[in-house]
């Protein structure tokens, strides 16, 4: 019997030599017709760590390793870029409460350098409005 392969999204990479692959799939409900999304989770052994979380990989059906582990690395497709999903959930939470979301620079590129040359003035004292009046 020939073995399977599949191609899966690694979502955790914290034990030495195994991975935890999600293999998505569409499936059509029987009566209603309407596709829903299901995944597989398969414990995938990994003898070099050349994987990481968010990377897409190809594995293969091999004996069995431990009691959860049935399949091989075969290669990583694609290296992928893991993001923290419980910090993004967090920021979403706090603005639809309408909470400020503080953002940190991940970077020197990412903030803004003044230019020398650029001045900025301050409006007239005319422009502003007094304090003390109101009008009626």
């Amino acid at each position: 019997m020939p073995k399977r392969v599949a191609i899966g999204i690694v979502i955790s990479d914290k034990a030495s030599k195994t991975r935890r692959v999600e293999i998505p799939r569409l499936v059509r409900h029987p009566r209603y017709g309407k596709y829903l999304r299901r995944r597989t989770v398969c414990y995938v052994h990994d003898e070099q760590n050349a994987s990481h979380a968010g990377d897409v990989v190809e594995i293969i059906e091999s004996r069995p390793r431990s009691r959860l582990k049935r399949w091989e690395l075969v290669r990583v497709v694609e290296k992928g870029r893991m993001v923290d999903l419980a910090a993004m959930r967090a920021a979403l939470r706090a603005q639809a409460r309408g909470q400020p979301v503080d953002e940190v620079p991940t970077g020197e590129a990412d903030q803004v350098q003044p230019q020398a040359d650029a001045t900025v003035e301050a409006p007239p004292q005319s422009a502003l409005p007094e304090q003390g009046a109101s009008e009626s």
